[in-house]
């Protein structure tokens, strides 16, 4: 990290750049949607109308010594409808989330090389087509309009750099307004305006999609017509990865962090090359020289992979960012074809804003539309257990309840609507073609379910089938009687199934089997449902959030788990699992087929601080993340933590501001976690290696 780019780390870290901010209301334009309620103003019409409201009113900012320029100066996105607008929509629609198209991965590429000049051209093109209904001309003019705020805004901001004297940054900016990129910073440059514009859309988890192999063209370029060395490439990405931290604490999310903002390295083409490359590698440098949270690495492997992609990614972990992320493409992209996307697509996957498999370009997939609580429908199985003859008799009930929580959810989701987003649109394929709103559907329209407490229900699957039902130890009164009256009085029994049943994570195979079996029914139950949209349902062994609501008010179960009592995140032990170390979790959880619950969902791994003290460490941790790949895993995180510096911070929040923390899918600054959050990372189990 040089002198300029330390100096605008700090500048930013400091938050010094948030005084040039300004919120709606300061700039009379809070009540744009009482404007366009008059007006009459369709959906579409009025996204359009606010990003142009907004790019007027933003004021160019030149941070000192930036070379890519764009800062949020409009504090918030104005609403588009008032309120009594969004009573009547949400009395006949559903909406996901905050009603806005987001967590979908964009076509940067085609608008990086063309340009925006070719692609307006393209609309206006489109325009003229005779057999356009009213709603495609809509659409269309709407997109029209995004555009051209754009390159107004790009245009102001030239104007800027040149009454400052910075001739390059105009000129750069100068050749992205119209044209396509030719070089590596022009290419930087535009694609922060495209990622700027789609936030300030309303859009956001916007992902930066697989960075490494649409930019390497222009790295690459540059580099051979020695118009950069490596060392000014670094320079630019640094820069960039920068960048990518200025305005995330204005992106919505469940917490600061949980802003989408992932890029992914590496992985196989379609004819077996393996595409992590000099671009991959450098990506990495950036972001331990860095050392932020965004954006949050992951990384594309297989079994035959090279050590050294791990060992790079393990120096990556061993700071405590959290991530690199690893995706692995031998389960994923035959668990996606097998699930209906084409081989072709498939292979281009990238990951959504936590770790969700998604597809660029072409699905309009909702990877966290809702979860299953798994434990939850093994607790309420429990008071049925005396009719049971056999565990298949049990396990018939659990995958009958399982059934009934999908039904809810089927239900639930009909109606979908969302806010139209012409930017994303421009930056999807087919939309303009067909002058259609991505918000509409595309070629794939897949939900995502979650599995919450996996690990707690085949505990508690596996201590229901060893105690009650082989070795009848257990009675059905004492059980249900425990768990009702959360275990007062039944000390004995509650220690019991803590600390001596079968738990997943210990390689043991009596309760790994259960897990397996119980996937495969989580499966087996979505694959008879079709969503509105003519898409399927994908189960998943993440959590999101729902680890944290799914668990506050979920009674005493079988594993000897107390009413209220923390479930893991994601695809993880249960927090209180005797631990053998992180071999016989990797073993256990790589046991089941992973193909079949391929919305994803990582096996998260807490590894202690202390231990990177020494350098072999580091390479065994990559021996350990190649073995979890070699042996069938389908997504690991890691995350390294010190216990008594997380208890210090908080304690002590100003001596740890800038400490980074896993969280469930995504880092962010412990300090600035709500403390459910914290207190789950704090007892999370931590390993050696």
């Amino acid at each position: 990290m040089n002198k300029r780019i330390e100096t605008l780390r700090a500048f930013i870290m400091d938050k010094q750049h948030h005084q040039y901010r300004r919120s709606p209301e300061v700039l009379g334009i809070q009540n744009l949607s009482e404007t366009y309620e008059k007006q009459g103003l369709s959906p579409v019409k009025r996204t359009a109308a606010n990003l142009a409201a907004m790019f007027e009113r933003e004021n160019p900012v030149i941070l000192p010594g930036e070379q890519i320029v764009f800062t949020r100066t409009v504090s918030a996105v104005p609403d588009l409808f008032t309120q009594a607008e969004w009573d009547d929509i949400k009395s006949r629609h559903y909406l996901h989330e905050r009603g806005y198209v987001c967590n979908i991965s964009p076509d940067y590429a085609t608008t990086l090389t063309k340009g925006l000049e070719v692609r307006k051209r393209e609309i206006l093109a489109k325009l003229e087509d005779k057999h356009n209904d009213a709603e495609a001309t809509e659409f269309l003019q709407a997109v029209l309009q995004c555009v051209n705020a754009t390159q107004q805004l790009t245009e102001k901001y030239r104007q800027y750099a040149l009454s400052l004297g910075e001739a390059e940054i105009a000129a750069t900016l100068h050749a992205v307004q119209t044209g396509g990129a030719k070089t590596f910073r022009e290419a930087l440059q535009l694609l922060r305006i495209l990622h700027y514009t789609l936030w300030a859309s309303g859009n956001y988890h916007n992902t930066l999609g697989r960075f490494d192999q649409y930019m390497y063209p222009f790295y690459a370029n540059d580099l051979k017509s020695g118009v950069l060395t490596e060392e000014t490439a670094f320079d630019l990405l640094e820069e960039f990865f920068l960048v990518c931290n200025k305005d995330s604490d204005l992106y919505p999310g469940m917490q600061q962090g949980d802003n989408g903002q992932s890029l992914v390295l590496g992985g196989r083409s379609l004819s077996g090359e393996c595409l992590f490359n000099d671009l991959s590698k450098l990506c990495l440098k950036a972001s331990y020289a860095l050392n932020l949270i965004d954006p949050k690495i992951n990384i594309r492997v297989d079994k035959d992979m090279p050590l050294e992609i791990y060992r790079l990614g393990s120096e990556l972990t061993k700071i405590g960012l959290g991530f690199p992320q690893y995706s692995n493409d031998d389960i994923v992209i035959p668990g996606l074809i097998a699930k209906g996307y084409d081989k072709e697509d498939a292979y281009n996957y990238v990951v959504a804003a936590c770790w969700e498999f998604i597809l660029p370009e072409v699905a309009m997939d909702i990877p966290n539309i809702d979860a299953i609580s798994l434990i939850e429908c093994v607790g309420k199985c429990v008071e049925k257990l005396d009719l049971c003859i056999n565990f298949e008799d049990f396990m018939l009930l659990v995958e009958a309840e399982i059934k009934s929580a999908m039904e809810i959810i089927h239900n639930k989701h009909r109606s979908l609507w969302m806010v139209p987003a012409p930017v994303m649109s421009l930056l999807m394929k087919g939309t303009i073609e067909k002058g259609r709103d991505i918000s509409l559907g595309a070629k794939y329209n897949n939900y995502g379910i979650h599995g919450t407490g996996i690990a707690p229900a085949v505990d508690s699957l596996a201590a229901i089938r060893k105690y009650y039902f082989e070795e009848k130890t257990l009675s059905y009164e004492t059980l249900t009687g425990a768990l009702r009256n959360n275990f007062e009085g039944h000390a004995e029994l509650r220690e019991r199934l803590r600390d001596e049943a079968p738990k997943m994570g210990q390689d043991d195979d009596f309760a790994d089997a259960i897990a397996c079996d119980l996937l495969n029914r989580f499966d087996n139950v979505l694959q008879g449902y079709t969503n509105e949209r003519g898409g399927i349902y994908r189960a998943g062994t993440g959590t999101a959030m729902y680890y944290v609501w799914h668990a506050k008010d979920l009674g005493a179960t079988p594993d000897g788990r107390n009413a209220g009592e923390a479930i893991p995140a994601n695809y993880s032990p249960a927090l209180f699992m005797k631990q053998k170390g992180p071999v016989s979790v990797i073993k256990s959880f790589t046991k089941p087929d992973l193909q079949r619950v391929i919305n994803g969902g990582p096996l998260t791994l807490e590894f202690d601080q202390s231990i990177f003290k020494n350098r072999e460490n580091v390479d065994k941790l990559a021996h350990l993340v190649q073995m979890y790949i070699a042996l069938g895993g389908h997504q690991l995180q890691l995350n390294t933590v010190s216990r008594e510096k997380l208890l210090d911070a908080k304690i002590h929040p100003e001596n740890h501001r800038n400490l980074i923390v896993r969280v469930w899918g995504w880092s962010g600054y412990f300090v600035e976690l709500d403390e459910c959050y914290q207190d789950h990372v704090i007892n999370r189990i931590e390993f050696g290696v």
